[in-house]
């Protein structure tokens, strides 16, 4: 889709990938930028830099997925729709009822609204997750749903529902193209201590502030792909602007780099000469997991730019500028000290 002078609604716009994603936008000519967001995990602190753009607006009326009709009003004249807003990985084990009611009937909701205001184009943000551990590396696109857990079970039935609606409607003046990105292990700038695989950065960080080297669970060898936040907001820019449908990419490098090397390298950016102390234990989902990401290379034009060491000293940076910032997303995430 040519997005030059398109109106465009994000919802989860205030989170973490919504704000990078706002950031790229603001980055081209478009004409306006509506931020749907409850503030639930998302905060207008993400936002700071972008509100002072005139593109740039929140809805007055609410972010709620679950107010129809308050969701419907914000998609009047809107030619695109990003939708980032879900209930996390960790909050889907712990409350599923709240998973389903957020996930999936709010994803439904959003679709619903997309076809009853003839949006053009939907960019629906999926997850990794759905693959679970991986059965083969680098994971592709057809890699088999291998996912054990309710947030990966919320996410299938997103990227199943876009997909059986498009083929519902197509054809018509209700015909809405979509793509899904299922995201890799997204870290960076205004990160949180929310995200399963993502909070061990924050925490390690926290305790090299104390002195106190940094804990591995197990012998560190989980891998993962680690791809930067400022990328993944590329990486929905690129898909509004494609013109591939009905299709899901994955968005990651490709690189497979263990706990264990992640925190080496974090030490490293830091300048610490602590050791990582080994513990047994700890809750972890997928223990394996690392994507292809030469389709989204291919059909979106999208790969990404940000090693993982330039993306953890950008990280560092932020948060040691932001340090009260950070305080509040460890109250939020219920985190004592």
């Amino acid at each position: 889709m040519d997005i030059q002078g398109k109106r465009f609604l994000l919802i989860g716009g205030a989170g973490l990938i919504g704000s990078h994603t706002v950031d790229e936008l603001l980055k081209e000519d478009v004409a306006e930028i509506l931020i749907y967001d409850n503030l639930t995990r998302g905060s207008r602190e993400n936002l700071n830099f972008a509100l002072k753009d005139p593109r740039v607006k929140i809805f007055p009326l609410g972010g709620e997925l679950m107010h129809r009709d308050i969701l419907d009003q914000a998609m009047k004249g809107i030619d695109g729709v990003f939708h980032f807003a879900a209930l996390w990985l960790l909050h889907c084990h712990d409350f599923p009822r709240s998973a389903f009611e957020v996930n999936i009937a709010g994803t439904f909701n959003v679709l619903e609204a997309c076809l009853n205001n003839e949006v053009k184009r939907l960019v629906y943000s999926s997850s990794a997750s759905v693959y679970g551990d991986a059965v083969e590396e680098p994971m592709t696109e057809d890699h088999p749903y291998n996912n054990v857990t309710f947030y990966g079970a919320t996410k299938i039935a997103g990227e199943h529902m876009c997909r059986s609606l498009h083929h519902r409607y197509k054809g018509t003046e209700k015909h809405l193209d979509y793509v899904g990105l299922r995201y890799m292990n997204v870290y960076g700038p205004r990160q949180d201590y929310q995200g399963a695989y993502i909070a061990v950065i924050m925490k390690i960080l926290d305790r090299l502030d104390k002195g106190l080297p940094p804990v591995v669970y197990g012998d560190g060898t989980q891998a993962y792909d680690f791809i930067y936040v400022g990328d993944c907001g590329r990486a929905n820019v690129c898909a509004m602007k494609a013109a591939a449908t009905d299709r899901f990419y994955n968005v990651g490098t490709g690189i497979r780099t263990t706990i264990k090397e992640l925190a080496e390298l974090i030490l490293e950016v830091t300048g610490s000469d602590l050791k990582i102390h080994y513990e047994p234990g700890g809750q972890t989902f997928v223990k394996n997991r690392v994507g292809c990401p030469k389709k989204a290379e291919t059909e979106l034009n999208f790969k990404a730019q940000v090693t993982l060491r330039e993306g953890l000293e950008k990280l560092v940076y932020w948060r040691n500028n932001h340090k009260e910032e950070v305080e509040m997303r460890k109250i939020k995430a219920g985190i004592n000290e």
